[in-house]
């Protein structure tokens, strides 16, 4: 048969490859979506998940900045924590909270969520490949109405894929400069920025923020 055929010359095995690539990429965002960006619940639980990171830069902020309590959940917030008024909880390392997914990027998810834009990417990417090839450009009313669904998938396509890389490599720049995209755009009224005397105390190098955040 023809799906023989097609199988012998190896035609099936790209389309099979972007169906799972797909499906990963839905999977990623059920899991980042759905999982504990690494809510703060109470001091106990603070004190036992203090990362490696945090007490190794401690020192480096001055001292007169104190951990201080938040006024919204009533937990003693550790550095770099941030209460999240659309989840209702403080949030580890937190970076934003994403609409897309609906939950917040923190210090568990974070990593997975850069997975998540870099599958998403690629199917974009992918996807934007095919509905260019399938377009033929001709001045004529007849080929718009005949390719209008097609030029309008990828122009959507497009956008997204702008929109994906851009954040891609927005999060990617902030993670190797060791810093959250909070930080970034709060810096002057952070306590523990504004006060310290390194603009970026967190900051170890490309090498090692990198490092310390994926592995």
């Amino acid at each position: 048969s023809d799906l023989q055929k097609q199988e012998e010359r190896g035609e099936l095995l790209q389309p099979l490859i972007f169906v799972l690539l797909v499906l990963c990429s839905v999977l990623l965002y059920f899991r980042v979506s759905l999982m504990d960006p690494g809510f703060v619940t109470s001091e106990e639980e603070m004190k036992a998940g203090k990362s490696e990171e945090q007490n190794m830069v401690t020192p480096q902020v001055p001292s007169n900045v104190k951990m201080r309590r938040c006024g919204y959940c009533m937990v003693k917030q550790p550095m770099r924590a941030k209460h999240c008024q659309l989840c209702q909880h403080c949030v580890r390392r937190y970076d934003h909270h994403c609409p897309w997914i609906e939950n917040c990027v923190g210090e568990k998810n974070h990593p997975l969520f850069i997975v998540y834009l870099s599958a998403q990417l690629v199917v974009l990417l992918w996807g934007g490949h095919v509905a260019w090839s399938g377009l033929y450009f001709e001045q004529s009313w007849d080929w718009l109405q005949h390719n209008i669904f097609l030029l309008l998938s990828f122009l959507l396509i497009a956008t997204f894929t702008i929109v994906v890389l851009l954040l891609l490599i927005s999060q990617l720049y902030l993670i190797s400069c060791n810093t959250t995209t909070w930080e970034f755009m709060s810096h002057h009224r952070i306590s523990y920025l504004k006060h310290s005397e390194l603009e970026n105390p967190f900051d170890q190098g490309v090498v090692l923020n990198l490092w310390r955040f994926f592995c």
